[in-house]
């Protein structure tokens, strides 16, 4: 059975999918969106994972959603409500110390251990947010794209770079030296320059590294400290908050917002082939042996999943393909959302607090760090562990029972794969005490208060978000995976190698996170295909 009347066809029903669908249907085309599981959201989607429990199962915390399309979708109006950490960052110490950040408390909490190092953040946090100031402008653009010969598309990315260049002479040379420091160097060497305490660095060392397989002493990892200083939250910048029901309150008002100008959203609808007939993607097949047939399809899925898996290989270019195989993946990244009988006390900073609303993270230098990759690459994953914790129920009654809370733990440093070739099934439990563990030794009693929990190994990421390797931003952010190299050189634009097929995830610029922008940005190139000067009818 082949169903047509559909100008796009979008394969995944994630953030970006939603979001590229939205701006479609609103400038008039027939958009239908086709998901395997059986809600919207992709990784940003909120579960019950025990009775009365709830918690953002994958995606677990905002501040890279872009303002632009909150407002352009109305997603206030759709019932998304954010609320700001009432703290942002809090890091315990073994010996007793710690770190809290915030509103009024960054520079006094930095005093306490390093007085020297008090002056230098101000400075440092200036320097990064001047920068993160002009990168924010790359965001909602497409980058140069680097095109073979000379004609429409030559012409159209040469406009592109003079705009590109127009935003870079906006920086200083000072500026310009710094922001090419923070593509190529290691955020370790940049941060053993600025700061004396480890605790400082660990601060800015975390950014480094979250989804982040790596050292913070590997090249190109103050790239991934950057792209963590673009957010904001309710016009704020540099601020992290949470939705109040979730990630899944983000992707709900997206559906809605895209239902409301027609978009068909198709669940339980998983895509087997992408069409190809004459050196154009016409449409999708379904796992049921359906077909949608339409004028564009645009695929909000890892890139090396999209070419390897749902096209047909003799469809694609040779070297396309043999690069494509290539593409770097695995975040190195295990979840797990507990629910507790109580909140956690921690040794360094007891009882209730702000603190407990932070991202509490445990990873108290960059040598930990260091060594918890060294150790994950060795053995498959760290001893001592790095961890994240949010309790997102000091912010959100919504998700527990009364007096009780929700907890997600980010844990880093797991290998996508087990260097020894076990399965993660096999020790999925194993590393779960491992986490908690871990916590606890910060905060005893922790352990005990653990009523129940759910964890995804990088594995069971893969297999229930389709994140290949478990990799949370749909491809490493390395130098050679960025900006124009995002997803390859030639293609950077969107466009994939096949006459009407889109990269709508973040696997295209710029990359990871809970942006939209890689959805808003495909949508505008397909719009410009679709009806403009250079390309009607790609």
């Amino acid at each position: 059975m082949s169903e047509t009347g559909t100008d796009v066809v979008i394969i995944g029903a994630g953030h970006n999918g939603l979001t590229c669908a939205a701006y479609l249907a609103m400038n008039g085309l027939r958009v239908r969106v086709v998901e395997r599981r059986g809600v919207v959201g992709g990784a940003a989607v909120t579960e019950e994972f025990h009775p009365g429990f709830r918690n953002s199962v994958a995606a677990y915390t905002v501040s890279l959603l872009n303002p632009k399309i909150i407002a352009d979708l109305r997603l206030h109006d759709h019932g998304l409500r954010i609320v700001e950490r009432r703290a942002q960052n809090f890091l315990p110490a073994p010996d007793g110390s710690y770190l809290l950040t915030g509103e009024g408390r960054t520079r006094a909490s930095i005093e306490k251990l390093n007085a020297s190092d008090a002056d230098r953040y101000d400075s440092f946090t200036a320097k990064l947010e001047t920068i993160a100031d002009v990168l924010r402008q790359f965001v909602l653009r497409a980058p140069p794209n680097l095109v073979d010969g000379f004609g429409a598309r030559a012409i159209r990315e040469s406009f592109n770079a003079l705009g590109t260049a127009n935003i870079l002479r906006g920086l200083t040379l000072d500026d310009q030296r710094l922001l090419l420091d923070l593509f190529t160097c290691s955020a370790g060497e940049m941060l053993d320059d600025t700061f004396a305490h480890d605790l400082v660095k660990a601060l800015f060392g975390f950014d480094a590294i979250v989804g982040n397989y790596a050292s913070p002493y590997a090249a190109g990892s103050a790239y991934v400290m950057l792209h963590h200083a673009f957010g904001e939250v309710n016009g704020r910048k540099g601020v992290w908050g949470h939705a109040i029901g979730g990630m899944g309150a983000i992707t709900q008002a997206m559906a809605r917002a895209a239902t409301g100008h027609g978009v068909e959203i198709s669940l339980g609808a998983g895509v087997r082939e992408v069409i190809v007939e004459q050196d154009r993607a016409v449409g999708v097949v379904l796992d049921d042996g359906r077909s949608i047939r339409a004028k564009y399809v645009a695929a909000n899925v890892n890139p090396k999943l999209l070419y390897t898996r749902l096209v047909p290989a003799d469809a694609l270019p040779a070297p396309f393909l043999e690069r494509i195989r290539q593409w770097r993946n695995g975040s190195g990244t295990l979840r797990m959302n507990v629910a507790l009988d109580a909140l956690p006390s921690f040794t360094a900073l007891p009882g209730d607090g702000d603190h407990l609303s932070a991202g509490i993270i445990i990873a108290p230098s960059l040598d930990y760090m260091d060594r918890a990759w060294q150790d994950a690459r060795r053995h498959g994953w760290s001893r001592a562990p790095v961890v994240e914790m949010l309790i997102p129920s000091t912010l959100d009654d919504m998700l527990a029972p009364e007096g009780r809370h929700v907890a997600s733990l980010f844990c880093q440093h797991v290998a996508p794969q087990l260097p020894d070739g076990t399965s993660w099934d096999a020790h999925r439990d194993e590393v779960a005490d491992l986490m908690i563990a871990t916590v606890d030794r910060h905060a005893p009693g922790f352990a005990a208060s653990v009523i129940a929990r759910q964890v995804l190994t990088p594995l069971d990421l893969e297999r229930d978000f389709g994140l290949l390797g478990g990799d949370i931003f749909h491809g490493a952010l390395t130098l050679n995976q960025l900006f124009s190299a995002r997803p390859m050189l030639g293609h950077a634009d969107y466009r994939g190698p096949l006459k009407g097929l889109y990269h709508c995830g973040a696997g295209a610029h710029p990359g990871g996170g809970v942006t939209g922008a890689p959805g808003h940005n495909a949508a505008a190139a397909i719009l410009k295909d679709d009806r403009g000067l250079f390309g009607r009818g790609r």
